[in-house]
């Protein structure tokens, strides 16, 4: 029996499966240790064994070629859709760091509903809203003057009755949240003082 008799026939379908099941198995673990350390690969192994399934083809060099394809096509969605939010995605760390920031109102504010969209407030921007009196139009100007706790915040508006010196407030609350150390006298005034020049 010479080499050039002996073949090795590859079933069509072994090697797909195989890159198939490899995929899925790495997508999975993906669900178990996100970070995005596994789909690229699970998903550039899952497209190439359906397409080599979906298409019988059993060649390793062309369903090489296609993990390589279908990883760079993975990686690049990865990249566009940010699924795991990169340095470009702003985030809150908690509702209390929204007290002070400012935003836009999106639907009309009552005392019973309304929607503002809050400057860098995380994934999603838009938040319940509730003013403690009156109403505010859509498109003013808000402030975050109680994060509440949820996605329901309690607004004012800029234009009615806050100034700076109430804004520099809201940033040392926000600051003393999260440094436990209560602005002083002194650096409100040199804050008000700072704005005035």
């Amino acid at each position: 029996m010479s080499l050039s008799t002996l073949q090795v026939s590859i079933p069509v379908e072994t090697l797909s499966l195989l890159l198939m099941a490899a995929g899925l198995g790495l997508s999975i673990l993906e669900a178990f240790a996100p970070g995005a350390h596994f789909i690229v690969v699970g998903i550039s192994l899952l497209g190439a064994g359906l397409f080599g399934f979906g298409f019988g083809i059993a060649s390793p060099l062309i369903l090489g070629a296609m993990v390589l394809l279908f990883g760079v096509i993975a990686l690049v969605g990865y990249h566009e859709v940010n699924l795991y939010g990169g340095e470009s995605v702003e985030q809150t760390r908690d509702s209390d760091s929204l007290r002070g920031r400012t935003g836009e109102v999106t639907e009309q504010v009552t005392e019973s509903s309304g929607e503002v969209k809050i400057e860098n407030g995380g994934l999603n921007p838009y938040y319940r809203a509730r003013t403690v009196d009156g109403e505010i139009a859509e498109g003013s100007e808000v402030i975050i003057v109680d994060p509440g706790g949820g996605n329901v915040v309690t607004v004012e508006s800029t234009t009615g009755g806050i100034d700076e010196i109430d804004r520099a407030l809201g940033r040392y609350q926000t600051k003393a949240d999260s440094d436990s150390n209560p602005p002083s006298e002194v650096d409100l005034e040199t804050e008000s003082d700072t704005d005035i020049s």
